[in-house]
C-alpha cells in the first residue's frame, strides 16, 4: 500500500467503494487522514464498515462542511451527462475533487528519492484501444528483462494498492479517460497514447472532451518522454504540440499505417515488421509475424507502443524481442482459446466498439464472426473495409435482428444466444478459417461484463469441441 500524505488529521470523503475507492480509503487512513466513505450500494457500504471505515451519506445537507477533499471513483460522473448528487454538493461547497490516480502521483512526488541510485519510474498508458495489452506487454518485457516492475490502474490492482517502489523499479499504469480527466496530479516519466476512436462520448460531452481527457496525461505534468500513436489526427496534433522541433527525440511517434520518416525518433510496423528509426537511420527491427500472442495490425500497434516505451526506459531491442515471443496475450483480447481441425477459435470480447472490432477483423483472412450486443456511439461504419474478411456473421444479443441489418453485403444469421452462435459457427467452419468473437458492442444486454461474455464463448467452444 502507498500511504497518502498531506491530509493528516483531516476528513477526506471517498465516493465509490470498488477496487480503487477502497484502496484510496486505505491509503488515506495509512497517511493519517480520516476517510468518510460512501457508496450507493448497501453491500459496498457494509464491506467498508467491516474494515472500520466511517460511513457518511455524501448527498445529505452539510455532508461536506468539514471535508478537505472528495476522492471520486472512476465510474462516477462529475460533469457529463450530469454530476452525481454528491459531486454536485462538493462542488457547491467549494471542496476540491480528485481521484486515486491524483493521490498516487502526489504521494510519489513527495517521496525521498535521494536514497536511490536509480529512482523508480512511472509509465502511464492511455488511449481508446490497446492500452491494456500495451500495459501488460510492457510489464512482461520489463520483468522478463530482469527489471522490477508493478502493473496497476485500469488493469490489475488499484494504484494505491501498489507496494512502495524500490530501486530502479518501474510502475506501469493503464489509465482510462475516466481516470485522466479528474486527477489533480499527473506526472509520469513516460506517457503513452495508443490511439483515439469514439467511445464514452456521453461521459465527455463529445469527441473534443474525450480527447481533452486523454491529453491531460501529457499536458499536466510534462513527461520526460512521450510515445504517441499518430495514425489519427488527434495523435498527430498531440505529437506536434509536444515536440519543440522535427528532431525532438523526447517524442517517439508510432504508426501501423505509415512508414514514418524524418529526423525524429519513430517506431512503426509494416507488413508484420517493426522498425525503429532515429536521426534518419534504422537502428533495429523485429519480425512480429511469428509472435502468436500479438496477432494482427492492432496488436502490432500495441507492440510498437510497448517497444518504444521500453526503449525510452533504456532496454535493448533484443531483450524486448525475446520477451515479445513469450507473451501469452491477455484474456478476451485476441486470445486464442482453441484450435481444432485447422480452425482457430479467438476470443476478443473486449472489442466492445466498432473500431476495436474492425482491428480484430483485419487480423484474420477468413472469419466466422460472432458479433452483437448493445451498440455504442459512432455506429458500425468503420467495420465496412474489413467485412470482406467475413465468411458469415452469427449475431447475438437481444437486438440481434436490428444489428444484423446494419451489416450490409455479408451473410448474417440471427442466433441471439452465444450457445447457438458457437454451435452454428463450429458446424460451418472450414480448415483455414477463424471463429472470432469480436462483438463490436457492449455486453450489458446479456452479460454483466465483457469478461463474462468471453468466458461464455470460451466455455461453449470447448464444450462443443469436446463433443466432437
Amino acid at each position: 500500500m502507498i500511504p497518502v500524505g498531506g491530509f493528516a488529521g483531516q476528513a477526506v470523503a471517498v465516493l465509490g467503494l470498488g477496487r480503487s475507492g477502497l484502496a484510496a480509503a486505505r491509503g488515506l487512513r495509512e497517511g493519517g487522514a480520516q476517510p468518510l466513505v460512501w457508496d450507493d450500494r448497501p453491500e459496498a457500504r457494509s464491506g467498508a464498515e467491516a474494515e472500520g471505515f466511517a460511513l457518511r451519506d455524501l448527498s445529505r445537507d452539510g455532508a461536506f462542511d468539514d471535508v478537505a477533499r472528495l476522492i471520486l471513483s472512476p465510474g462516477i460522473p462529475h460533469l457529463y451527462p450530469a454530476p452525481h448528487p454528491a459531486v454536485a454538493a462538493a462542488q457547491a461547497a467549494g471542496v476540491p475533487v480528485d481521484n486515486d490516480v491524483g493521490l498516487f502521483f502526489a504521494a510519489l512526488g513527495s517521496g525521498d528519492w535521494d536514497r536511490f541510485d536509480m529512482p523508480p519510474r512511472v509509465v502511464a498508458i492511455t488511449g481508446s484501444n490497446g492500452k491494456s495489452t500495451t500495459s501488460a506487454l510492457l510489464h512482461h518485457v520489463l520483468t522478463e528483462s530482469g527489471r522490477p516492475a508493478q502493473l496497476a490502474g485500469n488493469i490489475g490492482r488499484g494504484v494505491l494498492d501498489l507496494d512502495p517502489p524500490g530501486e530502479a523499479e518501474v510502475i506501469v499504469l493503464e489509465l482510462s479517460s475516466y481516470q485522466t480527466e479528474l486527477a489533480r496530479a499527473l506526472t509520469p516519466d513516460v506517457a503513452v497514447f495508443t490511439n483515439l476512436t469514439p467511445d464514452h462520448l456521453d461521459r465527455h460531452g463529445g469527441m473534443g472532451g474525450y480527447f481533452a481527457a486523454k491529453r491531460r496525461l501529457f499536458a499536466e505534468g510534462g513527461p520526460d518522454r512521450a510515445v504517441v500513436g499518430v495514425d489519427e489526427p488527434e495523435g498527430r496534433f498531440l505529437a506536434g504540440q509536444l515536440a519543440e522541433a522535427p528532431g525532438d527525440d523526447r517524442v517517439i511517434r508510432v504508426s501501423v499505417e505509415t512508414r514514418l520518416a524524418g529526423p525524429g525518433w519513430t517506431v512503426f510496423a509494416r507488413k508484420g515488421f517493426l522498425a525503429e528509426w532515429r536521426k534518419g537511420r534504422q537502428v533495429a527491427s523485429i519480425d512480429l509475424r511469428g509472435v502468436r500472442g500479438l496477432p494482427g495490425a492492432h496488436n502490432h500497434q500495441n507492440a510498437c507502443a510497448a517497444y518504444a516505451a521500453a526503449r525510452a526506459l533504456g532496454l535493448g531491442p533484443r531483450p524486448i524481442e525475446a520477451a515479445f515471443h513469450s507473451f501469452a496475450g491477455l484474456p478476451h483480447r485476441s486470445q486464442v482459446v482453441a484450435e481444432a481441425g485447422g480452425v482457430l477459435f479467438v476470443n476478443d470480447s473486449k472489442a466492445t466498439n466498432a473500431a476495436s472490432a474492425a482491428r480484430a477483423l483485419a487480423a484474420f483472412p477468413r472469419i466466422r464472426w460472432i458479433c452483437g450486443g448493445l451498440e455504442k456511439e459512432g455506429g458500425l461504419e468503420t467495420l465496412a473495409p474489413h467485412l470482406p474478411h467475413v465468411v458469415r456473421a452469427y449475431v447475438i444479443g437481444r437486438e440481434a435482428q436490428g444489428f444484423a441489418l446494419k451489416l450490409p453485403g455479408i451473410e448474417a444469421e440471427v442466433c441471439t444466444t452465444m450457445a447457438r452462435a458457437v454451435a452454428r459457427a463450429v458446424e460451418d467452419a472450414q480448415p483455414g478459417e477463424t471463429v472470432l468473437l469480436a462483438p463490436a458492442a457492449a455486453s450489458f444486454d446479456q452479460y454483466d461484463s465483457f469478461e463474462r461474455r468471453g468466458e461464455d464463448f470460451t466455455a461453449e467452444v470447448r464444450a462443443r469441441l469436446a463433443r466432437g
